[in-house]
């Protein structure tokens, strides 16, 4: 996902440096005119923005506040974080860079690998307004649409983990309905194509192919991190003191998912436990 954005920030015309953990990552986009960092503070020195896009909350806390982090050398500029973090995750992020005087905006993108290399990703952006606007030609650069879910980060960060559910909540009907049919004899395909006909969306027709094909690799989103976003959305809706009943049970399906040796497969193969569960 961050190779891809990056690429269409070249393509925008902005001048982009680039840090991975893996250095292998980097250097391929030396080719498309990145500059390569050796750490997130050489990567973020002298710029305006600086974006973040990681797996989970230790992964951007070791590269916000580690050893030559982010917040050790960004002066005048902006942190924008676009992973899934946590609501929790995203508070303490803004709180530091503040403390230090520095800039921060949360923006989360929905979409698949494929749609961040079209430039088809939804970003959702959440911050100061003035700092959310010196963004936008970045938000531009890298999706089709932004969405500004309000004036604190943590907001955009709720709204991306409650998008994740209802994805997550997708798979999770998707996967009893294919588990039924299959049992029933109708073919699952001939029911993707009445669902998508009814729903009229790529996300429906997308997802449901991957299930009715059972094509769950290579993973353009793992199910582990799919664990790790449905856990994160039961924190929100615990400090927000609003149950989720649905995601605590998607919750359990996933982990059984894990436990089952699914953890790097796409998170659409939460099909395959209700497929057990029919006996299939």
């Amino acid at each position: 996902m961050g190779s891809a954005m990056a690429r269409n920030l070249l393509r925008a015309g902005h001048e982009v440096t680039v840090y991975n953990r893996t250095r292998e990552k980097s250097e391929a986009l030396s080719g498309d005119g990145a500059r390569v960092a050796e750490s997130p503070a050489e990567a973020c020195r002298n710029c305006e923005a600086v974006l973040t896009m990681l797996a989970e909350d230790a992964a951007v806390e070791e590269v916000v506040n580690g050893r030559n982090g982010v917040a050790s050398a960004l002066a005048g500029g902006t942190h924008v974080s676009c992973s899934t973090i946590s609501t929790a995750m995203a508070r303490r992020l803004a709180a530091e860079h503040a403390s230090r005087g520095q800039g921060y905006a949360s923006a989360p993108v929905f979409g698949r690998p494929d749609a961040a290399e079209g430039k088809r990703l939804i970003v959702v952006a959440a911050g100061a307004p003035e700092l959310i606007e010196h963004c936008r030609p970045v938000f531009d650069a890298v999706g089709r649409q932004t969405f500004v879910a309000g004036a604190e980060p943590w907001q955009a960060n709720a709204v991306k983990l409650c998008g994740n559910f209802m994805l997550a909540a997708m798979l999770e009907a998707f996967s009893e309905a294919f588990a039924t049919l299959r049992k029933a004899g109708v073919d699952p395909h001939l029911f993707l194509d009445t669902m998508s006909a009814l729903f009229a969306s790529p996300v429906y027709a997308n997802y449901g192919r991957i299930i009715a094909d059972q094509q769950f690799a290579p993973a353009g989103f793992a199910l582990k991190l799919g664990l790790k976003d449905v856990r994160l959305v039961l924190e929100t809706a615990q400090e927000c003191a609003a149950p989720m009943p649905l995601a605590s049970m998607i919750r359990d399906h996933l982990l059984s998912a894990v436990a089952q040796g699914q953890a790097d497969l796409d998170w659409s193969s939460l099909a395959r436990v209700a497929a057990r569960n029919a006996g299939l």
